[in-house]
């Protein structure tokens, strides 16, 4: 499957463009917001509070607009996969990341979704074929990693613990991504209540595993504005309008394109990083971020490859006699679309009318 399979005409790119850069800005700024919440709360709780706040937020809407959660019980069990690696695990592993680097970097890590997209949908769920360009974009993409990481600086540390966290967190991510592809957007509900059904089992999952990694929860009224304020934004904005945003991204536009936000999201991260918390980068750090976006492109095909210049035909010989046109070939090469053999019969028709009139 090509990951540039997405309808690209104008009406198709309207339906999905603009949302995928409200998802942009939405998940750039939800870094900020992971930031700040780990400051007086434990990475479980950030994420319990991210995630109930968002359910909270889907269930009103599906209540608004007279829809209902899915009835189907294997559904529910996909759910479990999914709110577990798409949204418990990740979003805890970057509260995690943020406590040891800043959320410039944690939004760069996240651009590495799509290199992970690529061999589990290879050698994992068997949607796509590793051809030589995407290999080579998946080898560049390492490459951009390992110079984020700084490699030749020595590996270690409380830096590199967190980096690794947030790298996990984008594995995950590109783990659930062909996933949910495979199994949950394929089906009639709507985006809203598969969203929301995700985060009803994500909140049931982390109010039974928070109390037991992270102890009892803190009274709401010895946190700070701030911390509150990031946490609800995070619930509503970043986990329960964004998630309805991406599902209709993966139904319109195909896992792979819409793994393509990744693109926009460290610049967001960066951005308001920069601006909000005052935070700066190491100069290989921008320069990994470029490298791994280079690789994402090449993988996806989106640096067309170079092609031959054609042989211009000869000028035909006016001494020549003229001779007839030959008859078309069979089309042994059917598009899977069908539209290739409606154009070779329409062919073969003009080429055998002119022998019909003589006929006549």
């Amino acid at each position: 499957m090509n990951t540039l399979s997405t309808p690209d005409n104008p009406e198709s790119v309207k339906r999905w463009l603009p949302g995928f850069f409200a998802l942009a800005l939405i998940w750039g700024a939800s870094f900020l917001f992971i930031k700040i919440g780990v400051r007086e709360l434990h990475p479980f709780y950030v994420t319990l509070g991210r995630v109930a706040a968002g359910a909270i937020t889907l269930l009103i809407a599906l209540a608004v607009l007279r829809q209902r959660l899915p009835r189907d019980p294997r559904l529910w069990l996909h759910m479990i996969v999914v709110a577990g690696i798409g949204t418990v695990i990740p979003f805890t592993l970057f509260g995690y990341g943020e406590q040891r680097v800043s959320s410039m970097l944690a939004g760069i890590w996240n651009a590495t979704t799509p290199l992970m997209v690529l061999p589990l949908s290879v050698l994992a769920f068997r949607t796509e074929r590793m051809t030589g360009r995407k290999a080579a974009g998946f080898g560049l993409g390492f490459l951009g990693v390992l110079v984020v990481l700084g490699v030749w600086r020595g590996v270690g540390g409380v830096e590199l613990t967190g980096q690794l966290m947030c790298l996990g967190a984008a594995f995950c991510y590109g783990l659930v991504i062909p996933y949910q592809k495979r199994f949950v957007a394929g089906r009639p509900e709507s985006g809203l209540a598969l969203s929301a059904a995700q985060l009803v089992v994500g909140t049931a999952q982390l109010a039974i595993v928070a109390p037991l990694v992270a102890g009892a929860p803190p009274a709401p009224t010895r946190l700070s504005l701030d911390v509150i304020a990031s946490v609800l934004a995070l619930g509503a904005l970043g986990t329960g309008i964004a998630f309805v945003i991406n599902m209709r991204n993966i139904r319109i536009a195909g896992a792979s394109t819409a793994s393509m936000v990744t693109y926009l999201v460290p610049v967001f991260a960066v951005v308001f990083g920069a601006l909000a918390l005052d935070e700066r980068l190491a100069w290989y750090q921008p320069v990994g971020a470029v490298i791994v976006l280079a690789g994402v492109a090449v993988s996806q095909g989106l640096v067309p490859a170079r092609r031959r210049p054609d042989r211009a035909a000869p000028e035909p010989d006016p001494a020549a006699p003229p001779t007839e046109p030959a008859a078309p070939e069979p089309d042994t090469d059917r598009p899977a679309n069908g539209r290739g053999a409606g154009q070779v019969t329409a062919a073969a028709a003009t080429v055998r009318a002119p022998r019909a009139a003589t006929r006549r």
